[in-house]
C-alpha cells in the first residue's frame, strides 16, 4: 500500500492513499499513530487525524482487512502560541453573541500561532482571519452563524484607490463587482491561514430570511459561508460546514487554495448552495471532499466580462481528486462565469452520485475573447444516475439577456471581442450507469466551434425506466430520453473504445462537426 502526506498542520494532518480507485478504498482499514490505534474502519482513499503535538514527527500505520499495509512518518508544524479563545469570554449556548469574543481572540494571536475552539454552540456574524495564524475548532464544536442579516457586515463591490488609477475589488456576486454580506468566516489579504479540526461551521441559513428573495438585492447580496479575497496559501480542512447562504466555499482571486476532507451538505431544496467555486484562483487542491449540496457541487469560475477584461485572471492549475460529488445540479463545473479563461484542470478518483449533470461546461456570448476553456482532463471518474453525464453547453441562457436571440442564434455571429472559445476536453476511464436524458451534449458556437473532444475507455448505460428532460439548459433544445451522443459545432472528436448501451435512436446525432474517429 502507498501512501501519501497530503498536508501537516500544527495539530491535524490529511493523508491519502496511492491507488485507482474512486473516494472508496479498496478495503476498509485503521490507522495507528507510533503504535496505538486512532482510526477504526476507514473506507475512504483520503483520511485525516487530529489532536495532535505541534512540532512532533509521528509514525502512521495504516492496516487494511484484506492484509495490505503501508506506513510513512511525518511531522506536524511548529506552533509559536496556543490561544484558548474560551479566555476571551465565550458563551457556548447557542444564543448569546459571541462575534466580538471570537473576533478579538482572531485579532491578537501572534504570527504562529492557533485559535483552539473548545467543544460548544458559539453564535457569530462574519469572522476574519489574521495571517500565519491557524483556527483549529475541536470536535463537538459549532460555529453557529446569526439569523439577522443586519448583524452582518457589508463588504463593498469596489474601493477606489488613492492615486484614482485603480480601483480595488472586493465583493461580489456571480462574477461581478457588487455589495455582498461578508461571509461567515473570511480570509481578506492575509496569507498562511489554516482552518481545521473535527468541529462544524453551520450558517444556519434556512433558520434565516436568506433564501427568500433570492433575486432581490437586499441592502446587499446574499454572503458566502467561507470567503477568500487575494489570500495566499489558504487550508480548510476536515470540517463540516453546511446550511450555507449561498456558495458555500468561495474563494477570489487567491492564489495556493487547499480544501481538504471537508463535509458539506446544504439542502437539496436551498437555492445557488453551490458546494466548492474557485473564482480567478490558481494552484487549487480539492482532496477528499464530500459535497452534498442544493445545486452545483464545484464550480470553476473567473467572473463575467467586466472583471474578465479588467482583471483577465484565469482559475487555472486546479486539482479535483478523490471527491464524493453525491446530488447536486452538477457534478464538476466550468462556468458560467468564466470571462477570464479556466485552464489546466485535472479531475481524477471522483464518484459522482445522483447528480443531474456530471462533467459540465456551461458559457454564452458574451463572456469575452479572455473567457477560454483549456486543458481540461477528466479520468477515472465514477457516475452513478447522473441524468446526463456530459454537457458542453455554449448557449447557457443565463442572465437578463440569455434567452435572447445574440446568445441563442444558431448562425453564424462575426468573431468579436466578446465571443468565448472552448480548446480541448480530454475524458478517459469513465464509467456512467443508469444515465436518463442523454450520454453527452456538446453544442458549440457556429462562428467558434468547440476544438476537440476526445473520449478514451468511456462507458455509458442508461436506466431501463429513463424519464426525459433538458439535457443542457439552452433554448430550442428540446426534452429527450435516451440520447446517446448529440454534438454540434465542434471541429474534431475522437472516441476510443467508447461503449453505449440501452439508447434510444440513432448512436451519433451530429451537425457541423469537422473531423470524427472512432477506433
Amino acid at each position: 500500500m502507498k501512501l501519501a502526506l497530503v498536508r501537516a498542520c500544527t495539530r491535524s494532518a490529511c493523508f491519502e492513499l496511492q491507488n485507482n480507485t474512486c473516494y472508496t478504498a479498496p478495503a476498509p482499514f485503521r490507522v495507528q499513530l507510533n503504535g496505538q490505534t486512532v482510526l477504526e474502519a476507514c473506507g475512504t482513499n483520503v483520511f485525516s487525524v487530529f489532536s495532535l503535538e505541534p512540532g512532533k514527527t509521528y509514525h502512521l500505520e495504516v492496516l487494511a482487512t484484506d492484509g495490505d499495509t503501508g506506513t510513512l512518518d511525518f511531522a506536524t508544524a511548529a506552533e509559536s502560541f496556543f490561544v484558548d479563545a474560551s479566555r476571551y469570554g465565550l458563551v457556548n449556548d447557542g444564543v448569546t453573541d459571541n462575534t466580538a469574543f471570537l473576533q478579538a481572540a482572531l485579532s491578537t494571536c501572534p504570527p504562529g500561532g492557533t485559535v483552539y475552539v473548545p467543544a460548544g454552540t458559539y453564535r457569530t456574524q462574519s469572522l476574519f482571519l489574521c495571517s500565519n495564524t491557524t483556527l483549529y475548532l475541536e470536535k463537538g464544536c459549532t460555529l453557529l452563524g446569526g439569523t439577522d442579516r443586519r448583524e452582518y457586515p457589508i463588504l463593498p463591490g469596489v474601493l477606489p484607490c488613492a492615486d484614482e488609477q485603480h480601483e480595488a475589488y472586493l465583493g461580489g456576486w456571480e462574477g461581478n463587482p457588487l455589495d455582498c454580506f461578508a461571509g461567515l468566516i473570511n480570509v481578506i489579504n492575509a496569507e498562511n491561514v489554516t482552518i481545521t479540526g473535527e468541529g462544524c461551521i453551520n450558517a444556519n441559513a434556512d433558520n434565516g430570511d436568506w433564501y427568500q428573495h433570492i433575486k432581490v438585492k437586499l441592502v446587499a447580496w446574499r454572503p458566502r459561508l467561507f470567503f477568500t479575497s487575494k489570500a495566499k496559501n489558504v487550508t480548510l480542512h476536515g470540517v463540516e460546514v453546511c446550511n450555507s447562504f449561498s456558495w458555500t466555499i468561495h474563494p477570489t482571486y487567491s492564489d495556493g487554495v487547499n480544501i481538504l476532507q471537508l463535509q458539506i451538505h446544504n439542502r437539496a431544496d436551498s437555492p445557488n448552495t453551490d458546494g466548492i467555486d474557485p473564482e480567478s484562483c490558481k494552484n487549487v487542491n480539492i482532496i477528499g471532499d464530500s459535497i452534498h449540496v442544493g445545486d452545483d457541487c464545484i464550480a470553476l469560475k473567473s467572473g463575467k466580462l467586466f472583471l474578465g477584461t479588467v482583471m483577465h485572471t484565469p482559475c487555472e492549475n486546479v486539482t479535483i481528486r478523490n471527491c464524493n460529488l453525491n446530488r447536486g445540479h452538477g457534478g464538476l463545473v466550468i462556468g458560467s462565469e468564466m470571462s477570464g479563461g479556466v485552464k489546466n484542470v485535472v479531475m481524477t478518483q471522483c464518484l459522482m452520485d445522483h447528480t443531474d449533470r456530471g462533467l459540465r461546461i456551461k458559457t454564452r456570448r458574451g463572456r469575452g475573447k479572455n473567457a477560454v476553456i483549456d486543458g481540461l482532463v477528466f479520468r477515472n471518474v465514477e457516475m452513478r444516475h447522473v441524468l446526463t453525464p456530459f454537457v458542453i453547453n455554449m448557449f447557457y441562457f443565463c442572465d437578463p439577456d440569455g434567452k435572447s436571440d445574440y446568445v441563442q442564434s444558431h448562425e453564424p455571429l462575426p468573431l468579436d471581442d466578446a465571443t468565448p472559445r472552448l480548446g480541448s476536453l480530454t475524458m478517459e476511464n469513465i464509467t456512467a450507469t443508469d444515465a436518463e436524458y442523454a450520454g453527452c451534449w456538446f453544442s458549440g458556437l457556429p462562428e467558434q466551434p468547440v476544438e476537440k473532444v476526445e473520449m478514451n475507455n468511456v462507458s455509458i448505460s442508461f436506466a431501463e425506466n429513463a424519464g426525459a428532460g433538458h439535457a443542457a439548459m439552452m433554448c430550442g433544445a428540446a426534452e429527450c430520453s435516451k440520447l446517446a451522443i448529440w454534438a454540434e459545432n465542434v471541429k474534431e472528436i475522437h472516441f476510443h473504445n467508447v461503449k453505449l448501451e440501452g439508447y434510444a435512436g440513432e448512436r451519433l446525432n451530429f451537425i457541423n462537426v469537422g473531423s470524427f474517429k472512432e477506433d
